[in-house]
């Protein structure tokens, strides 16, 4: 099938073809069965990424991290509803397979939607919201009554601004109070560098990056309905892995700077 993803939603096909290449090693990270099997009916040049590892890394890792986040989530919460912003092509509802789960819900826009549901079908507790995550229409359609409710945006955040980042996280704390949210932390030092980004770089249309925090601690700044939980640095794993950019990303100096996150933050 074609691809017809232009701008943001095009990134959608970085992390797909990342979980394929990571599930083919010899000790993967994280295991996706269904990733290869995607690339094979998606019209796109994936021999673009070949020499890429920087990035393919990074989305291991921060996939093992969000899958061990979440499932720590729903153990701890049963019966909880998730909703995970800009899906993309995540399977991750698939790979946790939980039944503590009550539902799960995947939101993206239009292209996006519509290219996850010739590949990804829905399931009774697995459905799709087309919509963009900045558009509040998308609440009405996710039921939560007294449930425990996890919001997941992997690989979103840093392609908007960080007035329109704090809008969505003013939208949570008056909507869904609370709440949880897991997220993925640009480094700082990346934004305005998208170019020199050794895989979206490599797509048809720029996608910039516009927002990244050095300290994850100061969204609390933003309201005192936010509470920051805790944070896992990328770096701080596979740290062979990572060869001499590890070392740098982890230099005390320069850490907060170059380091990616995934953040938890409670909504009061």
């Amino acid at each position: 099938m074609s691809s017809s993803l232009q701008g943001i939603p095009e990134t959608l096909l970085i992390p797909l073809w990342a979980r394929a290449v990571e599930s083919k090693k010899a000790q993967p990270i994280v295991v996706d069965s269904t990733a290869a099997d995607m690339l094979t009916h998606i019209n796109f040049d994936f021999s673009v990424f070949e020499k890429v590892w920087l990035s393919q890394l990074g989305v291991a890792v921060r996939t093992m991290l969000l899958d061990n986040a979440v499932r720590n989530f729903v153990r701890d919460n049963p019966d909880c509803v998730v909703v995970n912003f800009g899906a993309g092509l995540d399977t991750r509802f698939h790979r946790i397979g939980n039944e503590a789960i009550r539902h799960w819900y995947d939101l993206d826009v239009q292209s996006s939607i519509d290219l996850r549901r010739q590949l990804i079908p829905e399931t009774e507790r697995n459905t799709y919201i087309t919509c963009s995550v900045f558009d509040p229409a998308w609440e009405e359609q996710v039921q939560h009554k007294d449930a425990p409710l996890l919001f997941i945006a992997e690989g979103l955040l840093m392609y908007f601004s960080e007035h329109e980042v704090r809008s969505l996280f003013m939208q949570l704390t008056e909507k869904f109070p609370h709440s949880d949210i897991l997220f993925e932390m640009l480094a700082p030092f990346m934004v305005g560098r998208a170019k020199h980004h050794d895989s979206v770089n490599k797509l048809s249309t720029q996608s910039e990056f516009t927002w990244g925090m050095a300290h994850s601690k100061d969204i609390e700044k933003w309201s005192k309905k936010l509470q920051y939980v805790e944070e896992w640095n990328y770096y701080d794993y596979y740290k062979a892995r990572w060869k001499w950019w590890g070392i740098l990303a982890r230099f005390p100096l320069w850490k907060a700077q170059l380091s990616n996150r995934i953040v938890h933050v409670k909504v009061l």
